[in-house]
């Protein structure tokens, strides 16, 4: 079988931090801007603060069948929720999002029917 790489983007936004939690992200921004944000096995994290409140994670996990797409998203919203919890960072709206890169990109008309088959 041929390795398959996965992209997984693990988004959600920052809620009720306090002024230092604030103070500290905004501290190592430069660390998470959204302008060097990459794809790398233990996550990238990248913010826009003050700003927005808004983050994302950037996962690269790899596989052997398409079905361990799903054990890798898995793994990244842990990780992720993981990394905001143990530093105390609170956070909502958690969501993922993953991509086969061994898998050539489905056409507007094509995800539209996948969506149209599912619902």
């Amino acid at each position: 079988m041929s390795a398959r790489i996965f992209r997984i983007t693990v988004s959600g936004f920052f809620d009720g931090l306090d002024s230092d939690q604030l103070t500290e992200l905004i501290a190592r921004a430069a660390e998470h801007d959204v302008l060097h944000a990459a794809f790398t096995p233990e996550g990238h994290l990248a913010y826009d603060l003050p700003g927005r409140t808004g983050f994302t994670f950037r996962f690269l996990e790899s596989g052997t069948a398409e079905e361990d797409i799903v054990a890798a998203t898995t793994r990244a919203e842990a990780a992720a929720e993981q990394w905001l919890t143990g530093r105390g960072y609170p956070f909502k709206g958690l969501r993922s999002k993953s991509a086969d890169l061994t898998q050539p990109p489905l056409a507007k008309r094509q995800r539209r029917a996948a969506a149209h088959q599912r619902g």
